[in-house]
């Protein structure tokens, strides 16, 4: 099984950027697929974004595109979630999560973060 940390969340201000790290240890001879997912309080988690291991198929959800970015370094075993123009709408916990091969399921993922605090004020 794959661990994994996220870290970066923080306090920002609507309009602001901020960037989040997800490292990986464990079992990681096979390649995986990354994704990001969000909760807000009161709210189902929402798929934010997925990349596949070579980085050739990347999808974000649509309250996200154009906003942020995801990538991933393979040999620091790190993968990232660039975010621009954030929003107070922004604001939940975001978690990364791997997956065997490469898809936008949150079910199936099988490796998950602690999940790290974003929030976004006016």
């Amino acid at each position: 099984q794959v661990q994994l940390v996220e870290s970066g969340g923080g306090s920002v201000q609507a309009g602001g950027s901020l960037r989040l790290s997800c490292a990986a240890s464990g079992r990681t001879g096979s390649t995986y697929a990354m994704g990001w997912f969000r909760q807000a309080p009161e709210k189902e988690r929402e798929f934010i974004a997925a990349i596949s291991w070579s980085r050739d198929r990347i999808y974000y959800a649509d309250s996200v595109k154009g906003r942020f970015t995801i990538s991933r370094d393979n040999a620091k075993k790190t993968a990232y979630l660039e975010m621009s123009s954030l929003k107070p709408e922004d604001t939940a916990t975001y978690y990364c999560a791997a997956s065997r091969l490469y898809t936008t399921n949150s079910a199936d993922f099988t490796s998950w973060g602690q999940g790290t605090q974003v929030t976004v004020s006016s």
